[in-house]
């Protein structure tokens, strides 16, 4: 669900924080996993996790 702009810059929810975990082990990029990420912030980082494993993961 696409979240307003006001929700944006609130702190990462609990189910952020549990995928950043998880991409950022998987990916071996545990130095973009942080606590304290505004739900902005961790929606891009998700995302250039996710595309960073499918990419490796097409070879």
């Amino acid at each position: 669900m696409p979240r307003l702009p006001d929700q944006l810059d609130a702190p990462m929810t609990p189910r952020q924080l549990a995928t950043l975990r998880t991409l950022s082990a998987e990916a071996y990029q545990p130095k973009l996993f942080e606590k304290n990420l505004t739900a902005r912030e961790a929606e891009r980082r998700i995302a250039a996790l996710k595309a960073e494993i499918e990419l490796a993961n097409s070879f």
